[in-house]
């Protein structure tokens, strides 16, 4: 049974195939070409899918509670309307007259929309069980207590390969990176694809008020 975690890129996606322990990293252009890997029982994504239209998401605020120190890693999600402006003032404008209290997505969130908006128009209608949200922390706190450090720190590189190491072969997967991916994203990718194999599995775990939003897709976030 081989799954795909998936992290964003700079606009693009990083994905980490994972059959048994073996891992392989791909560049991947667009959501199109992460849907199109082929051969993946399950797609764990580090991006928001389901989206509110006038609130905080519940999972969202469950995460952040989880995480703790590392709760800033967990961004607020957009209201679905900002998905309709590539302009920050406007989006601002948007969640503020949809939001009560009155709330605007932070510009290191905006800077997230059309990747959203990607993958909202990809997913199409009706929703699928294959493709599903993750978030990498909530899965390196799974793996290990001993994750502590920011991401992108020394510190917090070696706990995450640590955390990773027992369930994947991380070192030869970094190794065959395609040239240029951050290791950040790459550790990322593979975090998520050891979320898309327990989900897989049906032993995964999920945070969330059981809510959908207006196109059917579940406001969760699973590890």
């Amino acid at each position: 049974m081989a799954v795909l975690g998936v992290d964003g890129w700079r606009g693009s996606w990083v994905g980490a195939r994972l059959e048994g322990r073996s891992v392989t990293l791909l560049a991947l252009e667009d959501v199109a070409a992460v849907l199109a890997v082929p051969d993946v029982e399950l797609i764990a994504i580090d991006m928001p899918i389901g989206l509110s239209d006038d609130g905080v998401r519940a999972c969202d605020v469950a995460a952040r509670r989880l995480l703790g120190p590392l709760s800033s890693s967990v961004f607020p999600t957009p209201v679905r309307a900002v998905l309709a402006t590539d302009d920050y003032a406007e989006a601002r404008a948007i969640s503020r007259a949809r939001t009560d209290p009155p709330r605007a997505p932070s510009a290191q969130a905006f800077q997230l929309v059309k990747s959203i908006r990607a993958l909202d128009d990809a997913l199409g209608e009706p929703p699928t069980d294959r493709v599903v949200e993750v978030h990498p922390e909530l899965a390196f706190r799974a793996l290990s207590d001993g994750v502590r450090d920011r991401k992108g720190s020394a510190r917090g590189t070696v706990q995450r390969l640590q955390a990773l190491r027992p369930v994947m072969d991380v070192e030869a997967a970094l190794l065959g990176a395609p040239v240029g991916v951050p290791v950040i994203d790459a550790l990322d990718a593979c975090a998520a694809a050891w979320s898309a194999a327990r989900l897989a599995r049906g032993d995964g775990e999920c945070v969330g008020d059981g809510a959908v939003d207006s196109r059917g897709r579940p406001m969760r976030i699973c590890w």
